[in-house]
């Protein structure tokens, strides 16, 4: 019996070796040599070398400290960022559990019988005890490659986690970036409203006097009273936005809206210069196209997994143990029992079942690797887009200057005309108007740079690499079963 279990464990290991499955690569994708933005446009330039790309605390390169207090409480306090971070070390336990079954299994079953063989009958027996104390050794050979390609797969997967969860926490920050540009524009919006009730109320003040003086109609005090009265509707409604943006910003840094307030602020200039770099380093330094890719990896160990199906399955097992019928017998020589050998297992004939596990395996990559691509080029498409957005706006907002002075020097005119008795009050208001909406538009112009400027951060990657996504050995590590430290999910490794 020992010599055929030796025989069987050298086989085993020597077809430990013979492992099935397809060779991963990394899919290819569309190339591009740069952005098409770039061209003829001074204002971004490709970073070189790479130190100069964007990292880490994206968010400083804006100059407000307040967005940089409220980024900071995203990690700690974001629950979309918590949960993923739960999901990561879930994924984390399946790479533990699949890389266990390299090893045997041993199992203890002692147990105490006790029986009566015949006391009922009348023939005798009466009753019988027997004490066990086994100990079972069972192991399956990774022949085939089975437990590797379940590692590599649960492996994959796990970095797909990890990639999820730098992709929450950077959607998480360029939200809270998004939502608090947005509210201090509105801030903005309501200095100029401020100041044009304040303006309406003077004039409506002087059209009063001159309509009581027999120098201006009635319609023109009621046409001031209107310019007034929408002003101050524009202000009010504009509070309803500020305070929904409010809210968003405290459920963002996990907090209750109902203690929780953003202080007045402002946009404090155009968007800074942000560092680019070749449009193929976006499918290293975003987190989304980095799960992808791991989907890929993911997918292609499945494949394996189901040709592993095909190939029969060794289970080596080994019982030592003491077994007796009287306690006091049990722990001596006598008392031992020991069995072991092998067993082979294979499925002769399933009517194609393994064969359309296979073909679902290879539909089921063929498919991750269409959505990898095709979110590869969504990623230049959102850069594209960005750079395109920020370059035109920038033309925009020089251009709205000019109109916002433009409109400011004819409201001038228009009252020095109306003041003295040469032009209406309609035309006034008309002038007001316009210069309003001028000066409205200009703030709208650069809040719009803003959000193209994160929206271009998040585009990039946000200063992640997938150079942090954790190796096998890193997924063992302890530090990553840490639920109080999502930082040390992703650490920088050497390749």
């Amino acid at each position: 019996m020992i010599r055929h279990f030796k025989t069987a464990f050298l086989a085993c290991i020597l077809c430990t070796g013979c492992a099935v499955g397809p060779k991963y690569q990394r899919p290819t994708v569309p190339p591009a040599p740069s952005f098409k933005e770039l061209a003829g446009n001074d204002e971004w330039k490709v970073a070189t070398p790479s130190d100069e790309l964007l990292k880490g605390k994206w968010w400083e390169m804006f100059g407000d400290p307040e967005l940089n207090r409220l980024e900071e409480m995203i990690n700690i306090n974001n629950q979309n960022v918590k949960q993923a971070e739960a999901q990561f070390r879930l994924a984390r336990s399946f790479v533990l559990a699949n890389r266990s079954n390299y090893y045997p299994t041993f199992t203890a079953n002692p147990s105490i019988t006790q029986s009566d063989a015949g006391s009922r009958t009348g023939r005798g027996g009466g009753t019988s005890q027997s004490f066990s104390l086994p100990l079972n050794a069972t192991w399956e050979p990774d022949l085939w490659g089975r437990v590797r390609l379940s590692v590599e797969n649960s492996t994959a997967n796990a970095q797909v986690s990890a990639a999820d969860l730098e992709n929450a926490r950077l959607s998480a920050q360029a939200l809270l970036a998004t939502d608090y540009f947005l509210l201090v524009a509105n801030d903005m919006q309501q200095a100029i409203l401020r100041e044009t009730i304040e303006v309406y109320t003077r004039n409506l003040q002087l059209t009063t006097n001159r309509y009581n003086g027999g120098v201006a109609s009635k319609s023109d005090i009621t046409l001031a009273q209107t310019s007034l009265a929408n002003a101050q509707a524009d202000a009010t409604d504009l509070r309803i936005s500020r305070s929904q943006l409010e809210h968003a910003i405290a459920v963002l840094t996990g907090q209750a809206p109902s203690g929780f307030q953003v202080p007045v602020g402002s946009i404090k200039g155009p968007p800074p210069p942000i560092p680019l770099a070749v449009p193929s380093a976006l499918l290293e330094r975003r987190p989304d196209i980095a799960a992808n890719e791991r989907l890929v990896a993911a997918a292609n160990a499945n494949i394996g997994l189901a040709q592993t199906a095909y190939y029969p399955t060794l289970t080596l097992s080994a019982t030592a143990g003491l077994l007796s019928s009287s306690l006091v017998n049990l722990f001596t020589y006598n008392s031992r029992i020991w069995s072991a050998g092998p067993s082979l297992a294979q499925t002769l004939y399933d009517f194609g079942r393994r064969n359309a596990q296979v073909q679902g395996a290879q539909a089921s990559y063929d498919a991750t690797v269409a959505a990898y691509r095709q979110n590869v080029l969504g990623a230049f498409q959102e850069v594209e887009d960005d750079l395109a957005a920020l370059r035109y706006l920038a033309e925009e907002a020089v251009q709205q200057h000019v109109a916002v002075g433009a409109a400011q020097q004819s409201l001038v005119l228009e009252m020095a005309r109306y003041r003295a008795g040469t032009d209406s009050y309609l035309n006034v208001i008309t002038t007001q108007a316009i210069e309003l909406n001028d000066r409205q538009q200009a703030v709208t112009i650069l809040q719009r740079r803003m959000l193209a400027a994160v929206d271009l951060v998040k585009a990039l990657g946000g200063g992640w690499d997938s150079s942090t996504l954790p190796t096998l050995e890193q997924l063992r590590s302890a530090e990553l079963a840490d639920p109080n430290n999502t930082q040390k999910v992703a650490q920088p490794v050497n390749k």
